[in-house]
């Protein structure tokens, strides 16, 4: 349904009202003053409606909706001096009114109290019970219409924005699991890089095979690191246990920590195994960087279904007796979310940390994201005030045929009640029902169905008041195709109006007969749209809550690849070239050690922004980077870069992130012997080239990589373009082009 046709459908609804009261004042009396004076007041009804009370973004508890409110209570109550028994559709605006505007419990008896007024009014005019309990129950059903067509449209606008809410939180929950994942597996694939440089640079001269053995290890961190850093963002990463029991026992020993490892445990499920590796990790990863230790022991043993794992040492970390830190946190959350428990704490002169998890662990619950409990407040209440609207119609309809049974006696009642539930039960079991989707000849059926109900009683007992045939018309415009449908609405409604014209006393009740068939037609199409609207409102929000968090997974992806793959590939370059010099030159090669040592201590700060979202890349550095990475590569470079200090900070983090995705590539990709970095920029414009004479075999295999690929998405994003390829001269070249926003 769209927002248009749900105006229209409001306007109809509300017009009919207003006409039906018009044309009663014109039935008792159609002089001049009284159809200037009844037009005044329900031309300034409606306006206040439609204007103020229904107006989507309207502050309804503001002193101009107070005014308001009191306006059309003298509008409702003044006119009935002199239309008394004409004006009893109106009560119906003032009920929903007083819903809109009143605050909590108040409007519901301010609600109650006018629908109960307009009753009593009619106690002067009418002593028939029945007939009060009638204009009652129209009060109260009018004022629950209007509420609900006015109130439906902020509802939905209320669920939108808490359905964002969740997006939002599924958005937090996933960089939560990405900075778990980070800091499990790469914290400590970057703690052991740089321990080992240490090492590897104290070794040099003295006992070089002993230091070419550290750099062979380095190698092979490094590049497993990149293997996770593409496992981390694309979530396959599972760890494998013997792996990191042999890891772990090369790093201590390593740092000199006498170690005994014992594993003696039943084959473990996939994700137990990779939340005990993940344990056995961050523990020696812990034990490194915050105590110590001299000796550490660890023992893996497992009894029936429960596997545990104890990593003692006798090195106490300064923080023990402080808060656990978010590593500690990151694992019990990792262990509790599969039935296992973890506990952290010094036991005498040692630190102990232990840990259990299932052999098999236990099924996650199906939804991972937040969710509100019971069912949603706008769903809810759709559902509510659908069901009440559409009851109400049919104690309306039976209230009028009360007044015939004089005429049809009381089988004839009988008959019309069974009618009348019978209607109401296919309305509000399978017409109003948002997840029920009937095919055609199912939607046929309970049309027909529907039709006997009201017809069939009309035609036995000549009472065109029996059933709701409005009810017929809407069920055809929600049931059929969308032509078809509202062809039938009018089809039935032109049904109805014939059977008024051959049963109805006078003008006035075929104009009635008329104005009811529409509008029961109509609020029912409207009040079952709205309410499957809200549903589908809310399944949309899920799905915008799943691909929130794909969109953050891709960004995650693209940060991940961008720095720390520049890193890691930095530090298996200068490894390489360390491993070659430390024979021929200690001294060449004790420096290169100490350029993989400040980056690696410069990627362990990268894990961490990347997880926080707070990295921002620096030209300037990012350039020098360049020039001593491509230099220790015998790469020739030369670096002609205009000043770009006026350049916006989004421009400039952009461009250092193209300059570092570029140099990574030509290293990874390439055999070039010159490299040219070029920044140029005037008014509208700044561009940068990245040329060099080798160039990369996966040039034929496939124009656009996964890097290049973040990088034009990066670009794109501030309206520029990036290209990447062959240029005339045979040389390979990266052009950025942003454009700069005007002075």
């Amino acid at each position: 349904m769209s927002r248009r046709l749900a105006y229209v459908v409001i306007s109809v609804v509300f017009a009919n009202y207003l006409a039906d009261t018009f044309l009663d004042v014109l039935k008792v009396g159609a002089t001049p003053a009284r159809i200037a004076g009844s037009l005044a007041c329900l031309l300034t009804i409606g306006y206040l409606q439609l204007r103020v009370f229904s107006r989507p973004g309207a502050d309804l508890r503001s002193g101009r909706a107070y005014l308001a409110l009191g306006a059309m209570a003298a509008l409702v109550y003044g006119p009935l001096l002199f239309f008394p028994t004409e004006w009893t559709n109106m009560h119906g605006f003032l009920a929903g009114s007083a819903l809109l505007v009143l605050p909590g419990r108040v409007r519901w008896l301010v609600y109650g109290a006018v629908a109960l007024s307009n009753g009593v009014e009619q106690a002067w005019s009418a002593q028939d019970p029945s007939t009060q309990a009638y204009y009652i129950i129209s009060s109260l059903v009018a004022g629950l219409v209007v509420y609900g067509l006015s109130r439906l449209p902020s509802l939905v606008k209320q669920s939108e924005t808490v359905r964002s809410e969740l997006a939002g939180l599924a958005v937090a929950q996933e960089r939560l699991r990405f900075a778990r994942d980070l800091h499990d597996l790469l914290g400590f694939s970057l703690s052991a890089i740089t321990l080992k440089v240490e090492l590897a640079r104290k070794l040099i001269g003295e006992h070089t095979d002993r230091a070419l053995r550290e750099l062979a290890e380095i190698l092979g961190i490094a590049r497993e690191a990149l293997t996770d850093v593409r496992a981390v963002a694309s979530s396959y990463r599972e760890l494998s246990l013997a792996d990191e029991i042999e890891s772990a026992r090369s790093v201590l020993t390593a740092a000199g920590v006498a170690t005994t490892i014992e594993a003696d445990h039943p084959e473990l499920s996939p994700r137990s195994r990779t939340v005990l590796a993940t344990v056995l990790r961050e523990g020696v990863t812990n034990l490194l960087r915050h105590s110590d230790a001299t000796r550490c022991t660890i023992t893996i043993s497992g009894s029936g279904r429960v596997v545990s794992i104890d990593i003692v040492n006798d090195g106490v970390p300064a923080e023990a007796h402080t808060e656990q830190g978010s590593g500690l946190t990151n694992l019990a959350t990792r262990t509790m979310a599969i039935g296992g428990s973890l506990l952290a704490q010094p036991a005498g002169s040692a630190y102990r940390l232990h840990a259990e998890v299932p052999v098999e662990p236990v099924l996650d619950e199906p939804a991972k994201e937040p969710r509100p409990a019971g069912p949603p407040i706008a769903t809810r209440f759709a559902q509510v005030l659908f069901t009440v609207v559409v009851v109400g119609y049919g104690l309306m309809s039976l209230s009028q045929v009360a007044f015939d049974i004089p005429r049809i006696g009381l089988p004839g009642m009988a008959v019309a009640v069974l009618a009348t539930a019978i209607e109401l039960g296919l309305v509000l079991g399978l017409v109003g029902r948002p997840h029920i989707r009937l095919n055609l000849a199912s939607s046929l059926a309970v049309l027909a169905g529907m039709a006997v109900c009201v017809y069939l009683p009309v035609w036995i007992y000549g009472n065109p008041l029996i059933g709701v045939a409005g009810f017929i018309a809407g069920s055809a415009a929600l049931l059929l195709p969308r032509p078809i449908g509202w062809m039938a609405f009018l089809a039935v409604v032109g049904v109805q109006l014939a059977i008024w014209l051959s049963t109805a006393p006078d003008a006035f009740w075929v104009a009635y007969g008329l104005f009811a068939v529409t509008n029961h037609g109509l609020v029912l199409y409207a009040l079952a749209r709205l309410r499957s609207m809200v549903t589908e409102l809310h399944e949309a929000r899920e799905e915008l809550a799943t691909a929130a968090v794909a969109q953050e997974r891709l960004r995650f992806a693209r940060d991940l690849h961008d720095l720390l793959g520049y890193s890691l590939s930095a530090i298996t370059l200068k490894s390489e070239l360390t491993h070659r010099l430390a024979t021929i030159d200690p001294d060449r090669a004790r420096q290169e050690l100490g350029e993989v040592l400040e980056i690696s201590r410069q990627a362990l700060a990268d894990v961490r922004s990347v997880a926080l979202s707070y990295r921002e890349l620096s030209f300037d550095e990012e350039t020098q980077s360049a020039q001593a990475l491509l230099s220790a590569a015998d790469i020739a470079v030369t670096v002609r870069i205009d000043a770009c200090d006026q350049l916006p900070k989004d421009v400039t983090v952009t461009l250092a992130t193209v300059l570092r995705e570029g140099v990574t590539n030509l290293l990874r990709h390439s055999k070039a012997e010159h490299c040219e970095i070029v920044l140029s920029s005037s008014r509208h414009l700044v561009t940068m080239d990245i040329v060099n004479d080798g160039i990369p075999s996966t040039e034929r295999k496939s124009r656009d990589g996964s890097g290049i690929g973040n990088l034009t998405t990066r670009v794109r994003a501030l309206g520029g373009d990036l290209h990447a390829g062959l240029t005339p001269e045979q040389t390979y070249r990266l052009r950025a082009e942003i454009p700069l926003p005007l002075p």
